[in-house]
């Protein structure tokens, strides 16, 4: 295997490959890098601390080769699973005719999802060493239940819920928070909203909020 097609998701391969020491590596590509890295500290192939020093290292690589290099050792037949359950594959068609959002990041910068957007059953966010802000209040659902997949590095994630939702929180913190007081049932056939994930020296915090209830920016602590 040399280059990836274009619109190819990233995987690693062999190192020695010349052609990926010379194809310049894209934000997605780096994302789905940390997606093998964050799977591997979840199975306990890696240390908190190796995950952190190699996510770091994925942030700033500039080839696929780079990348490459930090997965190189990962026991990819074991990580399968972890890296689905974090993934946003899930294309389905809205009743506006618009694709879902599947996915939000915030990599040394801020990432948000919000008002009239569309989700469907699956929706990744990446806060690495930035924020990311989730507001669930006005977007429209395709699916019944929605699962938000966190990943706070470093960084922190903000989730408002509408208050009339059934909402579970099953994410951990290392080193880090991930509050649940959010969590809570919901009126009879309202969706659902599942947070799972975890924050590593980070913060992942769901609230809930009226619509058309103006919650305004967040004062630090």
């Amino acid at each position: 295997m040399t280059q990836e097609p274009h619109g190819a998701k990233y995987f690693p391969v062999p190192l020695g490959d010349q052609a990926r020491a010379t194809t310049r590596a894209s934000t997605a590509d780096r994302e789905e890098a940390n997606a093998f890295l964050s799977a591997a500290m979840s199975v306990g192939a890696l240390t908190p601390e190796e995950y952190t020093e190699r996510a770091g290292t994925a942030l700033a690589a500039v080839t696929l080769a780079e990348l490459d290099e930090l997965c190189a050792d990962l026991p990819m037949d074991r990580l399968g699973g972890a890296v689905v359950s974090g993934r946003l594959d899930t294309t389905q068609v809205s009743t506006s005719g618009a694709a879902p959002v599947t996915r939000v990041s915030g990599i040394m910068s801020g990432g948000s999802v919000g008002g009239g957007a569309v989700v469907s059953s699956h929706l990744s966010a990446v806060a690495l060493m930035g924020g990311v802000e989730i507001d669930l209040r006005d977007v429209e659902f395709t699916a019944p239940v929605l699962t938000v997949s966190c990943r706070a590095i470093m960084g922190g994630i903000r989730i408002v819920v509408p208050d009339d939702i059934t909402v579970e929180v099953h994410g951990s913190g290392i080193m880090g928070g991930f509050s649940g007081r959010g969590a809570g049932p919901g009126r009879p056939g309202a969706p659902q909203v599942i947070i799972n994930g975890f924050a590593l020296m980070g913060g992942v915090e769901t609230e809930r909020a009226a619509r058309g209830q103006n919650i305004g920016p967040r004062r630090p602590n």
